[in-house]
């Protein structure tokens, strides 16, 4: 078999999905997104509609003919080897005058003499075998010629240099059986799911021929370096089996990384879709799926429906609660980028896409009023705590310290692939970390070198960084920023002290309550004892410190405090118990913090309104 027919082969194979690529973005960046941006009515929405289901038909052959390219240009690669070896056997029994049959034996001349007749031993032919030679007995026990042994030697090499090509054809010609598609012009869910399962067979072919090439353990610079390096033809075959390597890798650029996530968000939403209904799967694990999978709809819809700033999908991943890195602008070209680490609760849902989306949206808009070089990211890279009323009574001490541990480390990775593929020779950088997630951002601060690149950095509602003062976290006092508004509870989380003996009087006045009036009783109980426990405790307390260290909205952190709305008070306000917590983003609820975090991204801090420290 000719490894150039096999990698021709190939190339039509690719010529085939680029056309399909391109005809895909044409799809989606100019035909439906203009339809749908200068008409209304159900005839245009009918169009967009019929145009997206196109959209997808062409994303389904991309990817179906990027997956036998692969599969083939890994096909020719592994048979290189085989290949060589009998070569070099051929060559060996031509240069010895032995001659090679079809069979792959080896027949040899008669040579030597016998001791007794003087006469020459006669030639003879050598079968091979794939076996080692080292259980095979001597050449010399059963053919005495001089010639025997090397025969056997190359017909042995022979038979292992055939035996493993035919193996390499069966495992491959397995694989791209499977790569088949229906007849018909539609393509259904069902067929996303066999498409998911496709790039998991090809992906295992190519694992020697691309993926141990990926420089999973070099820094984001190198990673950078290695993208840089490889020819076009590569690169597209990366692209389209190993999208989720290549689109989570820091250091990639970001229109690559988009370019891959998006084709991994489809295969995501292909396999969870396969698994709905599946037999067995039940309670928690349908949930996950149901969960999972409207998260991953929601963002694929955001995607395709375009709009400005253009959302760059930086990362994407169906590990622990969820990934998704979402950009708004282009943050290798932005003179500005800022990167928010969402806190407790966050996971990939519905409420992930309407939510902490909805914010760094409403960033990176505030920002371009003031520069229109600027970028805004929301970071979901770490798994954040997943609060319950076991969590709190539980491991009230702990409280989820080590995810936020966990999570700094990948977010400084993170960042420093923001530095290794920013185009600007020195852009201003913005880590922002909103509730439980400005202590993974105060940890990544903490680490070594700090948060790689970042000029400034934003706490949004924080319990607490686990620093004693905003000279520990890098960037320098006066580059802390701090909003904190008055009626967000979690910015006066109580000091580990407090919140012990808060507990310990709850549980108190909770069963000296029940015993006189029951449940009602038990509930007034244990407010009235946690209150009072609360009390006693707060005298013995530092009036700095709340959850995770010195409150960063204190003079004694040394900040800079900015204006944000007091927000409605918790319960009394009529919108639960944290309204105020979740207002700091908001250009309608809370204007004055919206702006003062768009003059920081934008690198215009000297502009906010400030407001004093507690």
């Amino acid at each position: 078999m000719r490894c150039a027919a096999l990698e021709g082969a190939a190339d039509s194979w690719g010529t085939a999905s680029n056309r399909a690529d391109a005809a895909r973005d044409r799809i989606d960046k100019q035909l439906a997104a203009s339809l749908a941006a200068t008409q209304g009515g159900e005839a245009a929405d009918a169009a967009v509609a019929r145009l997206r289901g196109l959209s997808r038909n062409f994303q389904y052959v991309y990817t179906e003919c990027g997956l036998v390219r692969t599969a083939l240009n890994s096909f020719a690669a592994e048979l290189r080897a085989p290949q060589r070896r009998l070569r070099e056997a051929l060559e060996d029994a031509r240069g010895l005058k032995f001659t090679v049959h079809e069979d792959g034996s080896v027949s040899y001349p008669a040579a030597g003499e016998n001791m007794l007749t003087r006469e020459k031993l006669p030639g003879g032919t050598a079968a091979g075998s794939a076996v080692s030679p080292l259980l095979a007995p001597p050449q010399a026990l059963t053919d005495p010629n001089p010639h025997a042994a090397r025969a056997q030697e190359i017909a042995d090499a022979i038979a292992r240099a055939v035996g493993e090509a035919r193996e390499i054809d069966a495992r491959y010609a397995r694989a791209l059986r499977k790569l088949t598609a229906r007849d018909g012009l539609h393509v259904t869910d069902a067929m996303w799911a066999d498409v998911s399962g496709d790039a998991t067979a090809v992906r295992g072919l190519a694992d020697e021929y691309l993926k141990d090439a990926i420089p999973v353990d070099r820094s984001p610079a190198e990673r950078k370096a290695w993208w840089d390096g490889l020819a076009q033809e590569r690169r597209e075959e990366y692209l389209a089996v190993f999208p989720a390597e290549i689109g989570n890798l820091d250091g990639i650029p970001a229109e690559v990384r988009d370019a891959a996530n998006r084709d991994n968000l489809r295969l995501l939403i292909g396999r969870l879709e396969g698994m709905e209904g599946m037999e067995g799967l039940e309670g928690r694990d349908e949930e996950r799926v149901e969960t999972r999978l409207a998260g991953l709809r929601a963002i694929d819809e955001q995607l395709r429906a375009g709009g400005n700033p253009p959302m760059y999908l930086l990362g994407i991943g169906d590990e622990g609660n969820g990934r998704a890195i979402v950009s708004y602008g282009n943050p290798d070209t932005a003179r500005n980028v800022s990167a928010y680490v969402p806190g407790l609760g966050t996971a990939l849902d519905k409420d992930f896409v309407s939510n902490d989306l909805k914010r760094a949206r409403d960033t990176a808009i505030g920002a371009q009023e003031y520069d229109r070089s600027s970028a805004s990211i929301v970071w979901l890279g770490y798994d954040a705590p997943q609060l319950s009323a076991a969590d709190i009574t539980g491991n009230a001490d702990v409280m989820f310290a080590d995810q936020a541990r966990v999570g700094a480390v990948a977010y400084n990775e993170f960042m420093s692939g923001i530095s290794a593929t920013n185009e600007n020779d020195d852009p201003h950088v913005t880590a922002v970390g909103h509730s439980y997630g400005s202590l993974t951002v105060g940890q990544a601060a903490q680490r070594p070198g700090g948060v790689p690149g970042a000029d400034d950095i934003i706490l949004l509602g924080s319990p607490g960084t686990g620093a004693r003062s905003a000279d520990e976290l890098g960037v320098g006092r006066e580059h802390v920023f701090v909003g904190a508004a008055e009626n967000d509870p979690v910015t006066a989380m109580p000091a580990k002290i407090e919140a012990r003996g808060m507990a310990t009087g709850a549980a108190s006045g909770a069963v000296v309550g029940g015993a006189l009036g029951g449940p009602v009783g038990a509930a007034a109980g244990a407010v009235g004892g946690g209150a009072a426990a609360y009390l006693a405790q707060d005298a013995q307390a530092d009036g700095r410190e709340i959850w995770y260290g010195t409150d960063p909205a204190h003079e004694a952190f040394g900040a800079q405090r900015f204006r944000v709305a007091d927000g409605p008070a918790p319960v009394l306000g009529g919108e639960g118990l944290t309204p105020a917590h979740s207002n700091y983003f908001s250009p309608k609820k809370d204007p004055v913090s919206a702006d003062n975090i768009a003059k920081i991204v934008a690198g215009k801090s000297r502009g906010i309104q400030v407001e004093d420290w507690r």
